[in-house]
């Protein structure tokens, strides 16, 4: 007999900790870095006629021990016609001596926790610990409360400007992290007024055409491009990317669908301007910010290996709680 443990979104939800994804995801980091992992590229079913598509996201953790693969999709109409997430997952975690699933559980949570995660350590390394920011938020969607929670973990926001093209959007985001945690948040009209005045940016959209204008940009500022993850998405002018230090999590991933993707196709930069994968700063194989002045962009398309470090930990605490429901899968 083969029981396998169910874990629900609200399961999951009792789980989670942001602090400790932060932690787990940069030791995933680290260990791609020392090329200590199995991941291959996402695989993508596209489903044109419906604006969406389906991702397919297999990882293993050598070092660890521990294997999952994500299902995965993106349809940034849900929200207004069907009232579901634009992004909804599935995650089956492996046990990878005997190819067995441990656990079937939502990935939804998941996926918000360590995307907000990877950006949290991206800004840790390219714009420093602990110091304060100023922080620029592009897209008030349902990522974008994470990205800010994670943020607050690595550096001292010393002021929190939102736009999304939905005022009403970033208003209520605003609102919601004013009562939370504490820190001056402020809706803007425009996304001029969200960056102009910031130090760390983090773009959070699903555009097809750039957003953030190049002349906006200044020495010295970390920028999170955590929107682009499928081909022909971008939201930063290529203009930016041509004169900042380029980190990607992956390199084929971030080629093929992360920030870089369309300037890299349309021969605006090359393949070789990306100076680094995240892993190997963290890992300490190649440095982070050297200067103060200098202009860094981390491009996120958000790794399987995010997924699986995550998956393992919430595992083993839903074992030892007693969270979660046995079901039979083989008899």
């Amino acid at each position: 007999m083969l029981d396998v443990l169910f874990l629900s979104s609200a399961d999951v939800e009792r789980i989670i900790d942001m602090k400790r994804v932060i932690e787990l995801v940069e030791v995933a980091f680290k260990e791609k870095g020392l090329k200590r992992v199995q991941m291959p590229p996402k695989s993508y079913l596209y489903f044109t006629k419906y604006d969406g598509d389906l991702r397919t996201m297999p990882a293993y953790i050598e070092s660890l021990d521990v294997a999952s693969v994500k299902i995965v999709n993106s349809h940034p109409s849900n929200p207004i016609k069907y009232g579901l997430p634009t992004v909804m997952a599935t995650l089956v975690l492996i046990e990878p001596s005997t190819g067995r699933p441990l656990s079937i559980m939502d990935g939804t949570i998941i996926t918000r926790f360590r995307t907000g995660a990877a950006a949290a350590v991206a800004t840790k390394h390219l714009y420093g610990f602990g110091k304060n920011a100023r922080v620029g938020i592009i897209g008030a969607g349902t990522m974008a409360s994470y990205i800010i929670e994670a943020l607050i973990h690595v550096i001292r926001i010393d002021e929190l400007k939102v736009y999304d093209k939905i005022f009403n959007k970033a208003k209520g985001l605003v609102e919601t992290i004013r009562k939370k945690f504490d820190i001056e948040a402020k809706a803007t009209e425009t996304a001029y007024d969200a960056v102009r005045s910031s130090d760390v940016i983090t773009t959070i959209t699903p555009s097809r055409n750039p957003i953030v204008a190049a002349n906006w940009i200044r020495e010295g500022m970390h920028i999170n491009a955590m929107g682009a993850d499928a081909p022909g998405k971008q939201e930063l002018d290529p203009e930016i990317l041509k004169k900042a230090k380029i980190v990607v999590d992956d390199y084929e991933q971030a080629i093929h669908s992360g920030e870089v993707n369309v300037p890299i196709s349309q021969g605006i930069i090359k393949p070789s301007d990306i100076y680094a994968e995240l892993g190997e700063i963290v890992a300490g194989l190649k440095k982070g910010r050297e200067k103060p002045e200098e202009l860094t962009i981390f491009t996120s398309t958000g790794l399987a290996i995010q997924d699986t470090v995550t998956a393992w930990h919430v595992y083993q605490e839903a074992i030892r709680k007693g969270i979660g429901k046995k079901i039979t899968m083989l008899t």
